[in-house]
């Protein structure tokens, strides 16, 4: 297919693909570049790629980041939560880069309308060897490189998606090396503030559990707190964002509460499977001058 033509293709699929917060076709069709509904910049779509409509739907509720666990199978990428649901149909660009792709050049150059200064977080979370399915996955995201946020001899230069690399830890070896990348490192604690710079680990993401008993019940222990808030403090000092995995996810007063410490703290991702309930709540919260995400 000839480049013009794929990339009339792909306008017209982005235009079919864009959920309920794109353009209509004939306002991208004149040019109207006019914002859309407000993007919310702290959801996380946490296992994607389980909805009907992976991208899509986290798309629909207006989440700025989404997360695809991704496995190297005969040289493809394969995006499932474990190997039972490998399926050589779901690829990382059928269901991913290429969707991604057709959106950006429906709303001229962003994912969301009128918001092109903030670019949507892809999570990639390798759960095959890491090294190798880090530089098979590079190899897709050059062919994107228009799509991705990149970082060349320690310059970031943004884009309307930036990849975060996540699961297997042997993928840090072969970025680190890279003087080129279109991808950045999720770190953990040992990241936090250095001494890799924000340029190649700009998030801080960890398990909950593991560095806190409470579960959203009762009062947030005082010590507990004066935690949180210094991971926050010191990574945003160092200009990282932070995540945390395994938070309390069931609909209700505790993870409401959990939320509420969260985004008090300054957390830059709160992760759920419940998109609806997260957007609900974030518009509920943000309503009442809550904190607006960091960039």
């Amino acid at each position: 297919m000839a480049l013009t033509t794929r990339r009339r293709a792909l306008t017209t699929l982005g235009a079919a693909l864009a959920g309920t917060v794109a353009l209509p076709a004939a306002r991208a069709a004149a040019g109207d570049r006019r914002p859309g509904p407000r993007p919310l910049w702290h959801a996380h779509a946490h296992n994607d790629y389980e909805h009907p409509r992976p991208l899509l739907d986290a798309l629909d509720h207006r989440f700025g980041s989404v997360e695809a666990d991704i496995y190297l199978v005969g040289g493809q990428l394969l995006v499932a939560h474990d190997p039972a649901g490998l399926d050589p149909r779901r690829t990382l660009e059928a269901l991913y880069l290429d969707p991604l792709d057709a959106r950006v050049r429906a709303h001229h150059g962003s994912v969301y309308p009128g918001a092109p200064a903030r670019p949507l977080q892809l999570l990639v979370d390798i759960k095959t060897e890491g090294a190798a399915t880090y530089r098979e996955l590079d190899r897709r995201l050059t062919r994107y490189r228009h799509l991705f946020t990149s970082c060349a001899h320690g310059h970031v230069r943004p884009g309307p998606v930036t990849a975060v690399i996540s699961g297997d830890r042997a993928a840090r070896g072969p970025m680190e090396v890279q003087t080129v990348r279109r991808a950045f490192y999720d770190g953990r604690l040992t990241d936090l503030g250095g001494p890799a710079p924000a340029s190649f680990a700009p998030l801080i993401s960890e398990d909950w559990t593991s560095l806190f008993t409470w579960q959203g019940t009762g009062p947030f222990p005082d010590a507990e707190r004066r935690t949180l808030r210094g991971i926050v403090a010191r990574a945003h000092a160092h200009g990282q964002r932070v995540r945390f995995w395994a938070t309390p996810d069931a609909p209700g007063p505790a993870r409401d509460a959990l939320w509420s410490e969260l985004l008090a703290a300054g957390v830059d991702h709160l992760n759920t499977d419940d998109l609806a309930g997260l957007e609900a709540f974030l518009d509920a919260h943000e309503g009442r001058g809550g904190r607006p995400a960091r960039p």
